[in-house]
């Protein structure tokens, strides 16, 4: 991400100044010294003129991506952030959706009380576990085998709602390819 940020002859302060977010957090971020949501590396990856995938994974696209279970790696952080994730598939730039595992932190292990924003729509399907989402204002409770699809500039946030972990299967769609 750096490596990009420089050949665009961007500074670190005007790529925080687009994504809305300190110069130091996008140091750390570069560096790998902190986890990130989903959201604020979708607003880098924009800042970037990449996809997302790319800023997830820094893999390029194929025809055909199989990727294994026990060679997925999760984008573990900050389990206080509220979330990990899983990227599934990267192919992002050419269909414009980008399947993910997003890994909602145990309501005892979870801080995270800021809503999200971002330029993708969003399709999510509960795969374990429960959750409230909460969009433009309304909470809604939502279990295993629910389903949901939204704007992702409306604020939204995953609550979880018990000390277990939830993994939620989200699909981002840029709306753009």
């Amino acid at each position: 991400m750096k490596q990009l940020r420089l050949r665009q002859k961007k500074t670190q302060q005007q790529i925080a100044d687009v994504c809305g977010i300190s110069k130091s957090m996008l140091s750390k971020i570069e560096n790998g010294q902190t986890a990130s949501a989903v959201a604020t590396l979708s607003k880098i990856s924009e800042a970037l003129d990449v996809s997302l995938s790319w800023v997830l994974d820094d893999k390029t696209n194929e025809d055909l991506v199989l990727q294994k279970r026990s060679n997925r790696k999760s984008k573990v952080g900050d389990v206080h952030m509220g979330y990990s994730y899983e990227l599934l598939a990267n192919r992002a730039h050419s269909s414009g959706i980008e399947p993910t595992i997003v890994h909602v932190a145990p309501k005892n292990m979870n801080r995270r009380n800021e809503s999200y924003t971002h330029s993708q729509d969003e399709f999510i399907f509960i795969l374990e576990g429960a959750i409230y989402l909460l969009y433009d204002e309304e909470n809604y409770y939502m279990e295993k085998g629910d389903s949901a699809y939204f704007q992702g500039s409306k604020p939204h946030l995953f609550v979880p709602v018990n000390d277990e972990e939830a993994q939620v299967l989200t699909c981002f769609i840029d709306q753009d390819v």
